[in-house]
């Protein structure tokens, strides 16, 4: 298995970032990152534009869904649902935070 590289990349949640780019980042290939777009897991800012960009938020959970999808060794189309799961995931910890700070920093 050859070895993943290592690289920082600092990015603004507010930026975007081209399809070529975000294949480089998420360490996807641009087929699969269409593969994503066409079946609804990934949405680019402008789907009618010549060239697609995208929130450069994405950046991290695809990356981690890709991840999850190669040491499993899962399709392109399980990618999408381990991506759906990441976000939602991600969504119910912001609201456990969010629900934590008004009842004063009390933990489950």
């Amino acid at each position: 298995m050859p070895a993943e590289r290592d690289f920082v990349l600092w990015l603004d949640a507010r930026e975007q970032v081209s399809l070529v780019e975000l294949s480089e980042c998420a360490g996807l290939s641009v087929a699969q990152l269409r593969e994503l777009v066409e079946c609804g897991a990934l949405a680019p800012a402008d789907p009618h534009a010549d060239e697609w960009v995208f929130g450069a938020d994405c950046v991290v959970s695809l990356r981690a869904a890709a991840r999850v999808c190669r040491d499993l060794e899962l399709e392109t189309a399980a990618l999408a649902l381990v991506l759906s799961y990441l976000e939602r995931i991600h969504r119910l910890e912001e609201e456990v935070r969010d629900l934590s700070a008004r009842l004063g920093g009390l933990r489950p």
